[in-house]
């Protein structure tokens, strides 16, 4: 059991009323408390739960519209998504008990700062290197729309400039990272037809795709809920169309791609995994049709021209820069 649960399992008895526990794990959490419901924004997470919990968790970037009676969150690593959830848990919890549960490498101490603007918060536990803190609702603040936490940049490419959208939570949230910004200026021959961009975050690489080849079918696929509601107001801000798929990993990808970009995850919140990235370049020949490419960018000390040459037989490194690699390989 994941280690924030378990310090949460210690104080069971103060969770007797309906309970909502946002941002859980997939663990055995939603077993052991019988009143709680969670709400998950993961798509793989979500498919867990909801295969051993059914009907007991909510997906996608807004609170539940049920009522409860207190609110766990567990810390996410972006702090403004936290702020984001806090402020939808607390406007709902007027006089009642809002907790946050984190890892200390988290940052669970310094984001406990923020339960003031609610109440007095006091830390209620602390084990397995996390800690439980707890404060009664005294001012609930009016609920802020998601909307209006978004960021938008310009992107210019040549001659044509794309708005980007972007939600708390979200991969590089507000900026041009410069692993895709490498991957941006290596975007020329190609080929046209099915494109996919594999965790597409805010959806530069697919609007920009979309934008430089009008012709080519564009799908945008993401594990988290928050990056696809921003791709969707990407593509919606520059007037483009494709198809956005909240899907855990490539598996959730469509057949017979002529294109696979990417500039891959390897972060599950504090923590580095390479599963998901992994994972695509070993069965990206599953995905691609004879002749279809795969092109990606990394960080250098990523090795991951092995996995791509054991996948498709041959890989090259089209361009490096700022400790990035651009890696292409091509499915015969």
């Amino acid at each position: 059991m994941d280690p924030r649960s378990e310090v949460l399992l210690r104080q069971a008895d103060l969770f007797q009323g309906s309970l909502l526990l946002t941002g859980l794990p997939a663990d055995d959490l939603l077993g052991t408390l019988g009143n709680a419901h969670g709400w998950c924004w993961h798509a793989g997470d979500q498919a867990a739960l909801g295969a051993r919990f059914a009907g007991r968790s909510h997906f996608g970037v807004e609170a539940p519209t049920q009522a409860f009676d207190a609110a766990v969150l567990f810390l996410p690593k972006s702090r403004d998504l936290a702020n984001y959830l806090l402020n939808a848990l607390a406007s709902r919890l007027g006089g009642r008990e809002l907790f946050l549960v984190g890892e200390k490498r988290g940052g669970i101490e310094g984001a406990a700062k923020q339960l003031h603007a609610f109440g007095k918060p006091r830390k209620l536990d602390s084990a397995r290197h996390c800690q439980l803190w707890q404060v009664t609702v005294e001012h609930p603040p009016v609920a802020q729309p998601l909307h209006s936490l978004a960021q938008r940049f310009e992107l210019v490419s040549g001659e044509a400039a794309l708005q980007i959208v972007s939600l708390p939570g979200v991969f590089s949230h507000g900026r041009l990272d410069r692993g895709t910004e490498l991957l941006l200026e290596h975007l020329d021959a190609l080929p046209v037809g099915k494109v996919l961009d594999f965790g597409c975050g805010a959806g530069v690489l697919g609007a920009a795709i979309k934008q430089r080849y009008p012709q080519s079918q564009v799908h945008m696929l993401d594990v988290d809920a928050f990056a696809v509601a921003a791709s969707r107001l990407t593509l919606a801000a520059n007037g483009l169309d494709g198809e956005v798929i909240c899907g855990d990993g490539i598996a959730a990808a469509p057949q017979d791609l002529d294109v696979i970009l990417s500039n891959p995850p390897f972060h599950t919140g504090v923590h580095t995994n390479y599963q998901a990235s992994e994972t695509l370049l070993k069965k990206s020949a599953d995905h691609l049709r004879k002749g279809g490419e795969m092109r990606l960018v990394a960080n250098s000390f990523l090795r991951y021209q092995p996995l791509i040459e054991g996948a498709l037989g041959n890989c090259r490194i089209r361009a490096e820069g700022n400790g990035f690699r651009i890696y292409q390989a091509t499915r015969r």
